[in-house]
Formats: structure tokens, sequence, C-alpha cells
């Protein structure tokens, strides 16, 4: 428990996607949310996507009706510069070493601001309160818009050499695979990411009934039978499995928590992931583990932000 328990911790969730804010208290309870779409065009700058953000707390922030908050934690995109979160998000173009944390700083003086890799929080949350709770050595996944993780190993958030720990989207399970966009070929994010998917879906004469042709479309089509959505759900969790398994073989876990949106398509996803697990987890040790879906939903990554406030000790190593 923290010294400020009475006051919830302001959360923020910066995706390729969207923005979400919200105030969560030391329980895990929501007590006010928003979202907006990232202001992600063509022609967009880096003040208009903190604008954005900015407008975003103020709205959250008076909704809630809070006498102070305890802090304010953030997941956001990588890669960044950690701890001080210059971020430059893969798939936020206008943000390239924009200052996150100093510019959340100078609007919320005198508070801890912690940021982290928005994988990493959504392990953390998992890790604190949803599907590894009591479980000491747990890999949280996104799989949505791009692929990333973040490991908790001896109950505690492993940051690695630069905060980048976990980061499993790079893992490579094609080696003469699709370009990626870090610039290697065949990595997990690069086959499993839900633009990705769409656009090989594209490409085998996947013909989505609304011309936008949405990774939900997708996996709508995936378990309504369609063949080629499934085939590319078939695709993305072969790729999702091989990865898992060389992790579990290198850091011996006990659970992964997959969530992020294409993580919701369910068994046409999950049944191939946990055969091709099944297929290259051959140690004893390995076949052990438990493959789940986030507990948490959609809200983990705010929850492991507010975990960066609220449990440092086991999340944030860190000033």
């Amino acid at each position: 428990m923290t010294d400020s328990a009475d006051r919830p911790v302001l959360a923020i969730d910066i995706g390729g996607t969207k923005l979400a804010a919200a105030l969560v208290e030391e329980s895990g309870r929501i007590t006010a949310y928003d979202r907006v779409p990232t202001p992600n065009e063509p022609g967009r700058d880096a003040e208009d996507l903190w604008r954005a953000l900015d407008a975003l707390l103020g709205k959250v922030v008076a909704e809630g009706g809070a006498p102070g908050l305890a802090g304010v934690g953030v997941g956001c995109g990588g890669p960044m510069t950690w701890p001080a979160a210059e971020v430059s998000p893969l798939n936020i173009p206008a943000w390239r070493g924009f200052p996150l944390r100093q510019r959340l700083r100078e609007r919320h003086p005198g508070l801890p601001v912690r940021v982290h890799n928005d994988a990493i929080c959504v392990a953390a949350g998992e890790h604190w309160l949803g599907a590894g709770r009591g479980r000491a050595n747990v890999l949280g996944m996104v799989v949505s818009t791009g692929v990333g993780g973040g490991l908790v190993l001896g109950g505690r958030l492993v940051d690695g050499a630069s905060g980048n720990a976990g980061h499993i989207g790079h893992v490579i399970v094609e080696p003469d695979g699709p370009p990626c966009g870090c610039g290697g070929r065949g990595c997990l994010e690069a086959v499993a990411r839900g633009p990705g998917l769409v656009a090989w879906a594209r490409e085998q004469g996947w013909r989505p009934g609304e011309p936008s042709g949405t990774g939900v479309e997708l996996a709508a089509d995936a378990r309504d039978g369609e063949p080629v959505a499934v085939a590319a759900m078939r695709r993305a969790g072969r790729a999702l499995g091989i990865a898992i398994a060389s992790a579990t073989h290198l850091c011996d876990l006990e659970v992964v928590a997959i969530g992020g949106g294409v993580s919701q398509t369910g068994p046409p996803l999950f049944d191939p992931l946990r055969d091709a697990f099944d297929a290259h987890a051959r140690m004893e040790f390995a076949r052990r583990l438990e493959i789940v879906p986030a507990a948490l939903g959609q809200p983990a990554g705010l929850i492991g932000a507010a975990a960066l406030i609220f449990a440092p000790g086991r999340y944030w190593n860190a000033d």
C-alpha cells in the first residue's frame, strides 16, 4: 500500500490507433475513463498529438472529480529511451524522440510520473491483478497494431539494459519472412500484427464487407469460417506459438497472458497457437506453461500503468 491510497493514479495508454486515459484506484477500480483516436494522419505533427492527449487528460481528471492524484503512470508504444521516456513509437510517426515524461512532469508538477512500454504495462497489470496474479514468472503480450511484451521474473518486472526486456514482437519466427518496421525480416510483429494480417489476407483474395478492411472484421470473418480469414489467423497463431515456445524455454515461464485487439479473435487464433506451441515446446518444464487471454481485457495497460505508481517495488526500478 502507498501513503496515498485514497488518491487515484492518472493512467494513460498511448498506441497507434487510440489514446486512452483513466483514473485508477489502488484496488484496480477505474473511476473515470475516456479514449480518442490517435491523430495519426499524414501531416500531423508532434504538438497536434500532444494537444489531443492534453485535452483527453483534462477531461478525464475533470470527470473523475478526484481531490488529488497519487501520480501519473503511462504505457506508450516503443521504442523509447528509458526511464527518460523520450518516445519514438513505430506506429506514431509524429513522435520521434518526443520528451513525453518531461512534458507530463511539467503538466503535473510535484507528482511522480513513470512511463514504460505499453506492452510492459500490460504485463505489469496482468501480474498485479490479472491472469498472472500469484505467479512469479509471467510474460504479458499485446497483439494489436503491433506485437509487444513484458516479463515478470521472480515476482519483479524485468527491465533489461534499456527498458526493453520482453519485447517478444521482434523474436524472429520466419527468417525469410515479411519485412518489419524495425528494419528486420520475419519478426513476430511483422507476421501477427493486425494491419499485417489484413494486408496478407487481401493479397490472398480476402474481400471484406467494408472498404476499410479492419483487423476486427478479419477476426469476425475467421470466426464465421471464411477460408482466407481462417488462414490468416492460423498463420498468426503459428507464429505466436513458435515465439512463445522460445520465450518459455529461455525464461521458464508459468503463464503467458495475451491481450490486444487481435487476441480477441478467440479459437481461430488460439487453437493454432496452442498447436504450434505443443509442436515446438519439447522440454518438459516448458510444457507446463499456461497460455491464456489477458484477464483484465482492454483496461490491462491502464491498470499496469497505475501499478507503476502503486507498486513500484515490483514494477518500477528506476528513479
